[in-house]
């Protein structure tokens, strides 16, 4: 009967514990404080973003491939055509180099045919409407 004693004991104890930790486990509640300035930016992130559309406007696409190569030919085009503003749009796995910002099919098509002097892949994006 002594041999039993210690696990009447044992028992309770490990009873016990178990209920101990779970009494003091934490909360499930998060509290998150940040700084009032993130919002702000986030904003104004938004705005920018919505403001540059690819959609609503035709543009032109000199180049299609790697991160360097768009880097060159942007930087190239930027040299060679100081009047049009270029973009480099990420679309995995490939860069693609878009310039202009056209409202109109014609507008976009004369620029083109310039554009293609020098740039004989360019072709035309269309907007999505």
């Amino acid at each position: 009967m002594r041999i039993l004693r210690p696990t009447k004991t044992l028992l309770p104890l490990l009873f016990i514990a178990f209920t101990s930790t779970a009494l003091y486990s934490q909360e499930s509640n998060i509290t998150i404080q940040q700084d009032p300035k993130f919002d702000q930016l986030l904003k104004e992130k938004r705005k920018i973003n919505s403001s540059i559309t690819v959609n609503d406007r035709y543009k032109i696409q000199i180049f299609y491939g790697d991160n360097d190569g768009a880097r060159k030919a942007l930087t190239d085009f930027k040299r060679d055509f100081k009047e049009l503003d270029g973009t480099i749009i990420f679309n995995s796995p490939s860069y693609k180099v878009w310039v202009g910002n056209f409202k109109t099919k014609l507008e976009a098509e004369r620029n083109l045919l310039d554009l293609k002097k020098k740039y004989p892949g360019a072709l035309l994006i269309k907007p999505n409407k």
